[in-house]
């Protein structure tokens, strides 16, 4: 795909675009979880030890976030990220420590019948940690708009 300013007509089904990387830190793993996850296994490593993760994971929620400003932060689109549907999953635990970067690609494009300067692009977005290990995936909509007429 184009480095950025792309829009809808300029981008293709097949299209991707990787992200710089984001360190994740065991400070703001129990920080966002004192504030909005507090369960045992993202505050308290030791504790941790004996749950399912069988040691500190981020909240899931967090790891959406880190996605959500990777993706941003790599949008080669002219237009903003405007979220219409999202399907989430998580099939491992973010880790203190992960480097965590994200691949996001066009699955399916549709124009828009009624408002012919917008459509919707479907995306998948895979966060994997440094080692390829697969953290969260997300297939979401997102509205879409043809370049502005200059």
């Amino acid at each position: 795909m184009k480095d950025t300013d792309v829009w809808l007509g300029e981008c293709e089904v097949g299209d991707y675009y990787v992200s710089d990387t984001y360190e994740v830190t065991e400070e703001e793993i129990i920080t966002f979880a004192k504030q909005y996850d507090p369960q045992h296994f993202h505050l308290d490593a030791e504790k941790a030890k004996d749950s399912f993760f069988k040691g500190l994971a981020s909240s899931g929620w967090l790891t959406a976030g880190i996605m959500m400003k990777l993706q941003v932060e790599s949008n080669p689109f002219g237009f903003d990220l405007v979220g219409v549907e999202v399907k989430l999953e998580w099939p491992s635990p973010t880790r203190p420590g992960d480097i965590l970067q994200i691949r996001t690609e066009i699955l399916d494009i549709k124009m828009s019948r009624s408002k012919p300067e917008q459509g919707i692009l479907t995306v998948e977005t895979i966060t994997k940690n440094q080692d390829g290990e697969i953290r969260m995936v997300m297939q979401n909509k997102i509205l879409g708009f043809v370049r502005p007429q200059q």
